[in-house]
């Protein structure tokens, strides 16, 4: 898979910098490079990016103002000299933040984070085969998307690998999600979306039943009153996803 990436800073020396950490990475495609965030406005809009290399404090606009007036097609990898941002940042999905200097081994990590989550939401056919070392993480030979078993998500500045069997439901709270998973370990805060995760997710599999819910269909056991009820957790089906729901539940009664 190759990536299309643009880089957009407003001191020269390093966008030369990170121009040459993009050509001499064999996946990434460099299709622009701009001093500013107004500079780049028209042209991001109107092409296909995947990947954006940004600077955070810029003059006229600065990135995380910027980052939220972009397709959401577009995913964003901060790059700047100020660590205050890092919050901010995974508010607006990121998917990596760089403190300035950047060396290639850093860039480079980066970088192969963004082309694992492009494989996992553009090619849910290769599933991701998982080393000791998470890191090393490669794609297998393509299957069916009903046949990924693990998907990786970032919570507390790590990648962990999430067993899509031991997963009961996702909970959105805001601009967080809990995973919840039946092995009795502490549920997992991610800083991102539901939508996000809803995108990663199998739909074979996982069904959203409301807002901030979605739940696995296999882990359901008990339905109470229009409520899916894992433990002491009651999860509510909301009206906007009941017709979906229902007709799950017609195909799987007597």
């Amino acid at each position: 898979m190759t990536l299309n990436c643009c880089i957009i800073d407003d001191e020269p020396l390093a966008l030369d910098l990170l121009e040459s950490y993009v050509l001499k990475t064999p996946f990434l495609k460099l299709t622009g490079k701009y001093l500013g965030a107004l500079q780049a406005m028209n042209e991001i809009q109107s092409s296909e990016v995947d990947l954006i290399f940004l600077d955070i404090q810029m003059h006229g606009l600065n990135g995380l103002d910027f980052s939220r007036m972009i397709s959401e097609k577009a995913r964003i990898i901060f790059t700047t000299a100020f660590n205050q941002y890092a919050l901010d940042s995974y508010k607006v999905n990121a998917l990596d933040y760089l403190l300035k200097p950047i060396s290639y081994l850093d860039f480079l990590q980066a970088a192969n984070k963004a082309l694992r989550w492009f494989e996992i939401v553009r090619r849910p056919s290769a599933p991701v085969l998982v080393s000791e070392n998470a890191s090393q993480a490669t794609p297998a030979a393509p299957a069916a998307k009903e046949e990924i078993d693990s998907i990786f998500v970032k919570s507390d500045y790590k990648l962990v690998q999430i067993k899509l069997d031991n997963i009961l439901y996702i909970e959105g709270l805001k601009d967080y999600i809990k995973i919840c998973t039946d092995d009795d370990s502490k549920p997992l805060l991610s800083l991102m979306s539901i939508k996000s995760m809803e995108e990663l997710l199998p739909s074979g599999r996982f069904m959203r039943v409301h807002r901030s819910f979605i739940v696995q269909v296999d882990k359901i056991k008990i339905i109470d009153r229009n409520r899916i009820v894992f433990g002491k957790t009651y999860i509510p089906v909301s009206d906007s996803y009941k017709k979906e729901f229902n007709a799950f539940l017609k195909d799987r009664s007597l």
